[in-house]
């Protein structure tokens, strides 16, 4: 296909776990593999395109990583509608778009109170123990750092995010053995290569989500202690800052480019051995059929 040719040739792939499936996106190609409730594989494909495609000032560093961070948002909406829908045609029943966006919003929402407002406030309630700007900033930094380590591990225990984050190794798991393999048009894998990969990735959304955290407390660090409403508002202010820095940072390690980038984000891969888990061989399967999918012609659902 035509993103494999020349300068355009796909060598990268990315992607999210979904329920009983797994997204992926190579190139301008998405696919969404789910297994169905009948023991088949539904596949769903589409071509997808970048706002820097038409504006290459969205490509300059720092601002490409909030784009990437919202279109990824967006595929990751489309690709949840799919699965949940799919998995709720045996009960008849169907989620619209309106329901899935108010959920994310409503997670959008819960993340901003656990780590951006609660860190706050809890740092506020403690400027009487600490003096100074920088050790009030790493108090926050350090609440900031427990609440998402906690929430992760917390979630692990619910059952179905647990099939999530089996999904989440597959997904890993396939892209390693498809970069390893160093033949971008071959994603002729079979389960039992794919298994030999770790479950890490160090452009895995976990990383990301760290990596934020920690460069949070370098660039809030820059702000003085203000009202707490004034503080929020600055948090919230220079989380696309915050996320574009994250990105490059994530970025540089996985080009392996300066072995100072790859310890800044070992972290991140330590933590995700708690939102992966091996997976069995019918989800590596299914998300092999989504790597796949991407490297198929047309558009549509299988």
């Amino acid at each position: 296909m035509p993103a494999n040719e020349g300068e355009n040739r796909v060598t990268r792939a990315g992607g999210q776990a979904v329920i009983e499936g797994v997204m992926m996106r190579a190139g301008c190609n998405m696919a969404v593999a789910v297994r169905a409730p009948d023991g088949e594989i539904a596949l769903h494909r589409e071509r997808v395109a970048s706002l820097a495609d038409e504006r290459p000032l969205l490509k300059l560093p720092i601002i490409r990583g909030g784009l990437a961070l919202v279109e990824s948002l967006s595929l990751g909406i489309r690709a949840l509608m799919f699965s949940a829908n799919l998995q709720a045609e045996s009960e008849e029943e169907e989620i619209s778009g309106g329901e899935m966006s108010l959920a994310v919003l409503a997670g959008l929402g819960l993340a901003i109170v656990l780590f951006v407002i609660l860190p706050t406030l809890a740092t506020s309630a403690m400027r009487n123990v600490f003096e100074g700007r920088l050790a009030l900033n790493l108090f926050e930094g350090a609440v900031r750092l427990t609440l998402v380590v906690g929430y992760i591990a917390a979630v692990g225990y619910v059952p179905d995010m647990a099939r999530v984050f089996q999904y989440h190794g597959a997904e890993h798991m396939v892209i390693g053995a498809w970069e390893d393999c160093g033949q971008p048009e071959d994603v002729s894998m079979s389960v039992e290569e794919v298994r030999a990969q770790s479950t890490a990735h160090a452009r895995c959304g976990t990383s990301f989500i760290l990596m934020v955290a920690v460069v949070s407390i370098l660039v809030f660090s820059l702000f003085g202690w203000t009202s707490i409403i004034g503080r929020i508002a600055i948090r919230l202010a220079a989380l696309p800052l915050v996320a574009g820095l994250a990105y490059e940072i994530i970025r540089l390690a996985a080009e392996g480019k300066s072995k100072l980038f790859e310890w800044m984000v070992m972290p991140g891969m330590w933590l995700q051995r708690l939102t992966t888990r091996p997976p069995d061989a019918d989800q590596i399967e299914v998300a092999l059929a989504a790597l796949r999918g991407c490297f198929l012609e047309g558009d549509g659902e299988e």
